[in-house]
C-alpha cells in the first residue's frame, strides 16, 4: 500500500491558520441584546428627588451663600467668611456660641451614655424566646415617640414641678440641672427608637448561633456579650451617629419647655435656640438673616464632622456579618 501523502496549505498557511480562517469564514455569534433602562423607575426617583431638592438642598445650599454676605447700607454684599470671623470673636457672639456647642454636646452626651445602652437593654429583653406579650410591651416603650413634644414636655414640667409633682426642687429653675432634666425628658420621649433598631438586629441573628453557645456552657450573659453583640457592632455605629445628629439639630423640646432665651441663664441654650435667636430675633435682641445663617452653616460643619468621623473612625474597622 502507498502511503497517503499531505499536501502543504497554499501560500504558506498552517493547519492553524486554515483552521482560523475557516472560522472566520464563519457566522459571527449573535450579540447579546442591550438591556433596556428600566424607565420605570423615573416616575419613583423623580418626585422624591424634587422634594428632597426643594425642601432639603436648596435651603442648605442657599443658608452657606447667605452666611457670606451682610448688609451694608441697606444692600446685600459679600463679605466672603467675615461673618465666620465675627462669630468668633465677638465677645458676645462667641460667648452664646461656644456656650451653645457645649450644651449640645453634653445634650447629646445624656443621650449617647443613657437612651442608647437603655435601648440595648430594652431590645435584649424583648428579643428574648421565651418573653410572652413582646408586641405589647414593645408597643408602649416606642408610644412615647409617637407623642408631640408640647404635651411631653407639658407632662413633665407637671410630674416634676414642686408644686404639683412629686420633686421638691426645681430642676429645670436651676443652671446646674436643667440641661440634664431636659435631656433625660427627650430620653423618655425617644428611648423606643433605639430599641426598634437594636430589636431588628437582634430577631434577625440565627438561632443556630446562640444554641451552639448554650451547648458549650456558655451563660444567656456571656451569649449576649460574645457572641450576638459583636454582630450588632454596625448597628451600634448607626444609632451612635443617628442620635449625634439628631441631637445636634434639637430645638422642638428645649423651645417648648424654656422658650426662646433657653433659661435660666442660658444654661439649656443650644444651637437650635441660638440659631432661632440670631436669626428671627427675640424681645430687645434685633435678628438677622446672614448671622442666623452663619449659625446654621456652623451647625452643618459640626454634624459633618461627626458623620465623617464616623464614616473614617468606625465604620472602617468594623467588621460586618451577613445575618
Amino acid at each position: 500500500m502507498t502511503p497517503l501523502r499531505t499536501t502543504e496549505p497554499p501560500d504558506g498557511l498552517g493547519v492553524d491558520d486554515t483552521a482560523a480562517s475557516g472560522a472566520g469564514a464563519a457566522a459571527p455569534p449573535a450579540a447579546r441584546p442591550r438591556r433596556r433602562f428600566p424607565t420605570h423607575l423615573i416616575v419613583f426617583i423623580v418626585p422624591a428627588a424634587a422634594i428632597y431638592t426643594i425642601f432639603m438642598v436648596y435651603p442648605l445650599l442657599d443658608s452657606l451663600r447667605l452666611s457670606m454676605f451682610a448688609p451694608r447700607d441697606g444692600v446685600q454684599t459679600f463679605v466672603g467668611l467675615d461673618n465666620f470671623v465675627h462669630l468668633l470673636t465677638d465677645d458676645l457672639l462667641s460667648e452664646a456660641f461656644w456656650n451653645a456647642v457645649w450644651n449640645n454636646l453634653v445634650f447629646f452626651a445624656v443621650h449617647f451614655v443613657v437612651q442608647n445602652p437603655i435601648g440595648l437593654l430594652l431590645a435584649a429583653l424583648l428579643a428574648t424566646p421565651t418573653l410572652r406579650g413582646r408586641g405589647t410591651y414593645r408597643t408602649l416603650l416606642f408610644l412615647p415617640t409617637t407623642l408631640s413634644v408640647v404635651i411631653v414636655g407639658f407632662i413633665w414640667q407637671l410630674i416634676i414641678s414642686p408644686v404639683w409633682g412629686f420633686v421638691d426642687t426645681p430642676l429645670l429653675g436651676q443652671s446646674s440641672t436643667a440641661l440634664v432634666t431636659l435631656a433625660l425628658m427627650s430620653v423618655w420621649q425617644y428611648v423606643g427608637i433605639p430599641m426598634i433598631l437594636f430589636y431588628a438586629v437582634l430577631i434577625s441573628i440565627p438561632d443556630e448561633l446562640t444554641e451552639a453557645a448554650t451547648v458549650d456552657g456558655a451563660s444567656a450573659w456571656t451569649t449576649f456579650w460574645r457572641v450576638k453583640f459583636p454582630l450588632i457592632l454596625p448597628t451600634v455605629g448607626i444609632v451612635s451617629v443617628v442620635t449625634y445628629v439628631a441631637n445636634m439639630n434639637a430645638f422642638d423640646l428645649i423651645y417648648t419647655v424654656k422658650g426662646a432665651l433657653a433659661g435660666p441663664d442660658f444654661a439649656s441654650d443650644i444651637m437650635g435656640t441660638l440659631f432661632f435667636r440670631t436669626f428671627f430675633g427675640f424681645q430687645l435682641q434685633q435678628g438677622s438673616s446672614t448671622m442666623g445663617a452663619t449659625v446654621a452653616t456652623m451647625m452643618f460643619l459640626l454634624i459633618l464632622a461627626g458623620v465623617l468621623l464616623y464614616f473614617y473612625g468606625w465604620q472602617r474597622r468594623v467588621e460586618s456579618y451577613q445575618l
